[in-house]
């Protein structure tokens, strides 16, 4: 019995799991089963469970979970919600997002204001029926033909239990549902072969909770062989053309292509009892054989310092950064080379900044806290002494503000409050209303989150880039450019060509007297879409090309 949102329409849920190891790339499968929907003329939307305790992904470091993705209307997600909007190309609201710590807030509100009329509170009935509301809210408000909805975890992790246990419910309750469930498929390098016990262990795991899966999707490194397929179908009670080979590939965006060409689309429709029809499928094969074909190369440097995680390097943290440069380089008829830097390294090796010629472009992305700072700030003012194309977001205008403050404007011991809570000259200061919420320590959700309007200045590079006055970009910050300074700034050459509908927050930040000098407060790469790059990633990447021309 349903305890939920009645709807006036029918959805088609797709129900995307996880086995055998985390990472296996659900979010890219997951939009790309969304596309591929899309393309053939479905709407098409998409949410993310998250069964962290954790209310949200605000408090999370990068390195622990990935970037942190910002919605329009202001909520912190796991980064797999930028995926979805960047293949399906549409917004995505922050109620798309579930995780442990919303649904037992809630249940625990309902239970001390006696919502339950004294019943005892158990994880099923209780906890899965918040679940499915908030599948069904989401699906009621969006109102698609499909919800894909990725199950964060693997299988036989103990935190995401109870959200499976949801969804089975649900097709007890006669939803229209289709189950996938994403697998990894190892070859050892002593044995040579393909090894599917994994994925059957996995599906026997989801079996024993209730859910039988409607397709398998096996992540690896080749395509798998139809010797694999039949004996994954063979023990997974399936058939054989529902195993889906995932094989590596060198552009995410491509998978999409791949399912067409197993004909998942189709499968999933007919399961559906639903109609094939192509609209766009043409269009999207066209532009992915276009930048396939590219083969001159632009270098963009991405300087920040969430790359560390014990041994290895990790690139999720600025994942929406290095997809924008991507749709930016693809625009101009270019393969991007993007490599990371840690700015740690102009700390402890202050001459290595002249390692940074041989880039095209830099980015100084966003960040928190003061390791590396200064390293960043190097990287900044080697930058602008030596024309080589910047562009700083959020932290990394901030940054730029100090120094150029420092070294031009000739105040030695501008910084921002961030890093030196007595700073004789904050050039970067709170937002004013933070204050009070820092001296509470109440960090989660509390920056400004979201999309904000700015006003541009005419006759700017922001202006022209953008095209037009009134611009809308997402933010996440607490620190602002202290207004004290700006008249100062800019009698020094530095011009604010964009700011705050009331003209008090520095929003765009531009150097006439650079090819290109430019920093926005915003993270402009969450609007960067393949076939509609960021305006400012777009005009780094012709900057850069310039110069590597000149070269």
């Amino acid at each position: 019995m349903y305890s939920l949102v009645p709807l006036i329409f029918m959805v088609n849920y797709i129900i995307v799991t996880g086995g055998v190891i985390s990472g296996l790339g659900k979010g890219i499968t997951t939009a790309s089963i969304g596309k591929i929907l899309q393309l053939h003329g479905y709407r098409v939307t998409a949410m993310k469970i998250d069964p962290y305790i954790n209310f949200d992904a605000g408090t999370l470091r990068p390195t622990e979970h990935g970037e942190v993705w910002v919605t329009e209307d202001g909520g912190e997600i796991d980064q797999d919600l930028g995926h979805y909007e960047r293949f399906l190309d549409i917004n995505i609201p922050k109620s798309h997002n579930i995780t442990t710590g919303q649904v037992f807030s809630v249940v625990i509100e309902k239970e001390r204001k006696g919502e339950y009329l004294g019943k005892t509170v158990q994880p099923i009935p209780h906890v899965t029926d918040e679940i499915k509301r908030r599948i069904r809210t989401a699906a009621a408000e969006a109102k698609p033909d499909f919800l894909l909805v990725e199950i964060g975890g693997t299988v036989g992790d103990y935190e995401n239990v109870l959200f499976l246990e949801a969804v089975r419910q649900m097709k007890l309750e006669d939803e229209k549902i289709i189950y996938v469930h994403v697998t990894y498929v190892p070859v050892l390098a002593a044995l040579g072969e393909a090894k599917t016990k994994p994925t059957q262990h996995s599906v026997k795991l989801l079996r024993e909770i209730g859910i039988q899966p409607d397709f398998i999707i096996t992540r690896s490194e080749k395509p798998l062989d139809d010797v694999r397929k039949e004996k994954i179908a063979l023990f997974c009670n399936m058939h054989e053309d529902e195993v889906i080979s995932d094989s590596n590939i060198q552009n995410v965006y491509g998978v999409t292509l791949l399912f067409e060409e197993q004909q998942l689309c189709k499968k999933i429709l007919h399961k559906l009892g639903l109609r094939k029809e192509e609209q766009e499928l043409r269009t999207w094969k066209a532009y992915l054989t276009k930048i396939a074909k590219f083969d001159k190369k632009i270098k963009i440097g991405i300087v920040g310092k969430y790359f560390d995680i014990g041994a290895f390097k990790l690139s999720d943290s600025y994942i929406s950064v290095i997809e924008a440069v991507r749709h930016a380089a693809w625009n101009n008829n270019l393969r991007p080379d993007v490599q990371w830097i840690d700015s740690k390294l102009f700390e402890k090796h202050p001459k290595k900044i002249i390692s940074l010629n041989a880039y095209d472009g830099i980015i100084v992305p966003g960040g928190f806290g003061s390791s590396g700072i200064e390293g960043k700030i190097a990287t900044i003012q080697y930058a602008r002494e030596h024309n080589l194309p910047f562009l700083g977001l959020c932290l990394g205008m901030q940054l730029a503000v100090v120094e150029y403050a420092r070294n031009i404007c000739d105040i030695k011991d501008a910084n921002s409050r961030e890093f030196d809570k007595k700073a004789a000259h904050p050039v970067i200061d709170f937002i004013p209303e933070q204050v009070k919420i820092i001296n509470e320590s109440r960090y989660g959700a509390t920056m400004r989150l979201g999309a904000y309007p700015a006003i541009l200045k005419k006759g700017t590079l922001i202006y022209k880039l953008y095209g037009e006055e009134k611009v809308s970009e997402r933010h996440r910050h607490r620190y602002e450019v202290n207004p004290e300074y700006v008249t100062t700034l800019e009698e020094y050459g530095l011009v604010f060509s964009g700011r705050s509908p009331d003209g008090i927050l520095m929003e765009f930040m531009e150097l006439p007297t650079h090819p290109y000098f430019v920093g926005t407060q915003a993270h402009p790469e969450f609007k960067s879409r393949p076939m509609k790059p960021a305006p400012l990633f777009d005009g780094l990447i012709k900057a850069a090309e310039k110069r590597k021309e000149k070269k």
